[in-house]
């Protein structure tokens, strides 16, 4: 597995990581024995960078990767949490000193851990971005020895770019797919002048990119897929990338060419997020180890060449872009 530094860290990940959401809920029915086989697969399959935050099943997703950490000692193994979902309503006077301690210390606790490898605050309201005072808090507790590094989850790449001016912010976190295409046009660039890591997330746009969703697809009620598509629960972007869902899979139909033998939709789209070297890691879910070694296994795949991009942009211009949100 191809490894990446992340930003001015110590720490370097591979390209591709493990996204923890799903192994804590909101994407139907989880099963916690699944849950750890798919992450021991991950690792198995070159792994060694996992995403998690503190609200993925209340604790649940922290404490499964705790658990593997317990189980796989003698390998290195990065985890990235994330803070400030737990608010009742995302406010900027949230975000207190009280509260991220609080935070950070269920973290610590859920992760069984000393000091939070990266903390990345979990998409917060855009103007606090623009408060110096807040990243003063996180130097404190960089300071204190209980973050070694943060960063930041971000909506929009206009909330990427403002954040990335503040010198202690090591990462980004955005969504970035074939069906996100704007955080290559405007932030990669500007990250890589700044050495500042970028983490994908979403890159399956929450399936769509499998091209294993159909028009009769039914999702579980407890599936952010079924009760988030218009952002009723949490930003839209979100779920499905903010793509009305008939138009991605209309989108994904003419993807589907673009697949060599013995690959899958799956492997192109993650493939693709690598091709670009201003990304950090590309972190989808799994939860089953089948999900897991062939996420892994993109990894392997052969560079893309110059007429599949080409056609990924054409996809994205054509059926995409002037569907989803402009800041994205």
């Amino acid at each position: 597995m191809e490894q990446r530094q992340l930003g001015r860290t110590d720490m370097t990940v591979s390209g591709i990581g493990f996204g923890a959401w799903a192994i804590g809920g909101s994407w139907g029915d989880v099963d916690d024995e699944a849950s750890m086989q798919a992450l021991h697969a991950g690792i198995d399959a070159g792994m060694n960078f996992i995403d998690t935050a503190d609200v993925y099943g209340d604790g649940r997703s922290e404490r499964l990767v705790a658990r593997l950490r317990r189980e796989r000692r003698g390998d290195t193994i990065w985890v990235a949490t994330k803070a400030g979902r737990r608010l009742p309503q995302q406010t900027c006077d949230g975000y207190s000193r009280e509260n991220l301690i609080a935070w950070i210390e269920r973290s610590l606790t859920n992760l069984e851990m000393d000091a939070l490898d990266l903390l990345q605050l979990h998409c917060p309201p855009s103007q606090l971005y623009r408060q110096p005072d807040i990243f003063g808090i996180l130097d404190d507790l960089v300071a204190a020895g209980k973050v070694r590094y943060y960063g930041v989850s971000v909506e929009t790449v206009d909330e990427a770019l403002t954040a990335m001016q503040h010198p202690g912010v090591q990462s980004v976190q955005i969504i970035f797919n074939m069906f996100r295409l704007k955080p290559a046009e405007r932030v990669l660039a500007e990250a890589a002048k700044r050495q500042v890591g970028i983490l994908a997330r979403v890159p399956l746009a929450s399936g769509l990119l499998t091209g294993k969703l159909r028009p009769d697809t039914e999702f579980a009620a407890d599936d952010h897929r079924s009760f988030n598509r218009e952002g009723q629960a949490f930003d839209k972007g979100e779920t499905l990338s903010g793509v009305p869902y008939e138009a991605g899979l209309a989108a994904v139909e003419e993807l589907r060419p673009l697949v060599p033998p013995g690959a899958s939709l799956t492997q192109v789209a993650l493939r693709w997020i690598l091709m670009f070297d201003g990304v950090t890691s590309a972190i989808p879910g799994a939860r089953t180890a089948a999900q897991a070694r062939e996420n892994a296994a993109a990894a392997a795949l052969p560079p893309l060449d110059a007429g599949t991009m080409a056609a990924v942009r054409r996809v994205y211009d054509e059926h995409i872009r002037g569907l989803v949100h402009a800041g994205w």
